[in-house]
């Protein structure tokens, strides 16, 4: 059981970058899903989060209208388009799934200790 975040790399400020958070050993379409990041030096905060049919959507103030989370699940992956960055958004950004409670497709976890598993993470610098 594995999640592997990839995508990331240096981008000039306005420039967009996206980034893929793919699933193995499990099915990632009966996991809510949400993307994190962690600057240097602050606490770990939540960026993007969908729900188990992609239906739901949560964005953080500072990335509305910029980001963009889907899923694909036919490639049993989630996305994260960024566009518009700023050196602001430079982080790592790691992916977490939580098993949708049965019956709730448009499940969203807003608590990051509750994800059951993480991604590896991918470090997004924008220079400005």
């Amino acid at each position: 059981v594995q999640l592997q975040a990839s995508g990331g790399g240096l981008v000039q400020a306005g420039g967009s970058l996206r980034l893929s958070c793919e699933a193995s050993g499990f099915t990632l379409d009966r996991y809510a899903v949400g993307w994190f990041r962690q600057a240097p030096g602050k606490e770990r905060e939540a960026v993007a989060l969908t729900s188990s049919d992609g239906g739901s959507t949560v964005y953080a103030d500072s990335v509305k209208g910029r980001f963009t989370i889907s899923r694909d699940n036919a490639k049993n992956t989630v996305l994260l388009q960024m566009n518009a960055l700023k050196a602001e958004d430079t982080a790592v950004y790691y992916c977490a799934a939580r098993r949708a409670p049965f019956g709730s497709r448009r499940y969203i976890e807003r608590v990051e200790g509750r994800y059951d598993y993480w991604g590896q993470g991918t470090l997004v610098t924008v220079s400005s």
